[in-house]
């Protein structure tokens, strides 16, 4: 069977979706190429939502991951605004709301993940926010920049990164924020005590208030409208707007339905698929925040939602698609940019994993790497207002390698004379 006469249907028209896509092209694939997604909009990159859209300095145009025509020049057909609602792989087959089927050769599942909805009363009050896709970003925008002229009150419920880059975003428009957190500090099973801290007080240093060792009870309204947030340590705290920043799902319903394989709690959920992105079903693949896939280098399954493996995960699940064979095995890399500070992250350092934080550099000006290492071998590391190291960091986590807590910490030692 040649190209031509095979369908490839992607259901998902986010980064993951739109790189897929591409990629097909790139390497030749004359087939149908069929993009679905359950937004109006064509596909965009999620980091501005929290980041330079947020803030204003990016306008709108800037997050779309390719312009209007280029669908059309690419011969991607788009179905814009229409979710898939089932999935019958017997018949290899996936319909729309509309009730239009789309038969495939190939099915990419790229579904995303959707925010969490914390079972509180007031979430459905005007006022409430959630941030996950563009139109989201757009309201959240233009109240912040009302509230900022009012001298309005945010409040977040949770302080991981999307909640932390809010903040900063609400502060650059003059908003006052206070953020409740039930862990001790932000980030808290993201980077642990020491480097949390860190984040808590660059955010004190404007103006933040953090309540923590709390969750949100109640959102309290008057006439419709957000007045206050409770929290279950019986403190209220006055707001204007609530923003609900407690964590993400994968989307793995139409998977589920269909009876593909998805992967235990403890493996962050998900679908589950192997090395090559392949599902339970030889002829359905998944990628992006929805998969939990076999990491060649980490020996476990990882479900990672950050744009890099967005990004990277697209191509490597459209190679797949095409029979090459593929081991994805990148290692995890995010970045955040707060204030004047900005970072990388790269690994997987979950809590519990490390025995041992190891710093270079100076914490105080907030200019350093941090590493977290187990058994002396360098999991994962951040470095803070040091830049083009991330490779080099990135080549410690890669080579497994046992390393000396002294030299790593001593800025005068090349980072690369500690991998082999």
């Amino acid at each position: 069977m040649v190209d031509e006469h095979r369908t490839f249907v992607i259901v998902g028209a986010g980064l993951a979706g739109a790189r897929a896509a591409e990629t097909l092209r790139a390497e030749g694939f004359g087939g149908r190429v069929i993009l679905v997604g359950d937004e109006r909009d064509r596909p965009y990159e999620r980091p501005p939502l929290s980041k330079g859209f947020l803030t204003g300095a990016a306008d709108r145009s800037s997050v779309f991951v390719h312009d209007p025509a280029w669908y059309a020049q690419a011969g991607i057909e788009l179905h814009l605004g229409q979710p898939a609602t089932r999935l019958d792989p017997l018949s290899r087959t996936v319909v729309l709301a509309d009730g239009t089927p789309l038969t495939y050769d190939r099915l990419l599942l790229a579904t995303g993940a959707e925010p969490r909805r914390p079972d509180v009363p007031g979430t459905g009050l005007a006022g409430v926010h959630r941030l996950r896709r563009l139109s989201d970003a757009e309201r959240l925008r233009g109240a912040l920049a009302a509230r900022g002229q009012e001298n309005g009150h945010l409040v977040i419920a949770g302080a991981g990164w999307i909640g932390l880059e809010v903040a900063a975003a609400a502060r650059g428009y003059g908003v006052e924020v206070t953020v409740i957190e039930p862990e001790p500090t932000p980030l808290h099973s993201a980077l642990g005590p020491e480097l949390g801290s860190l984040f808590a007080d660059l955010h004190r240093e404007h103006g933040v208030r953090f309540h923590f060792g709390a969750r949100a009870a109640e959102i309290v309204g008057h006439d419709g409208t957000v007045w206050a947030v409770r929290t279950d340590d019986g403190e209220e705290h006055p707001a204007h707007e609530v923003l609900l920043a407690v964590g993400a799902a994968p989307r793995t319903a139409l998977a589920e339905a269909a009876g593909l394989a998805l992967a235990g709690r403890d493996e962050g959920g998900g679908i589950a698929v192997d090395a090559s992105l392949r599902t339970s079903d030889p002829y359905v693949f998944a990628v992006g925040d929805v998969a939990s896939a076999e990491h060649p280098l980490f020996g476990r399954r990882l479900r990672t939602e950050h744009w890099a493996n967005a990004n990277d995960g697209g191509p490597a699940a459209a190679r797949a698609m095409l029979g090459w064979h593929v081991s994805y095995d990148p290692v995890p890399y995010f970045f955040s940019d707060q204030y004047d500070l900005g970072m990388e992250f790269c690994g997987h350092a979950p809590p519990g994993a490390y025995d041992q934080v190891v710093c270079r550099g100076d914490m105080g000006k907030r200019e350093f790497i941090a590493f977290w290492l187990s058994q002396g071998r360098v999991l994962a590391g951040m470095n803070v207002n040091v830049w083009e190291v991330n490779e080099r960091i990135q080549q410690l986590v890669r080579s497994g390698a046992q390393v000396d807590p002294d030299r790593l910490a001593d800025p005068g030692v090349p980072l690369e004379s500690l991998a082999p």
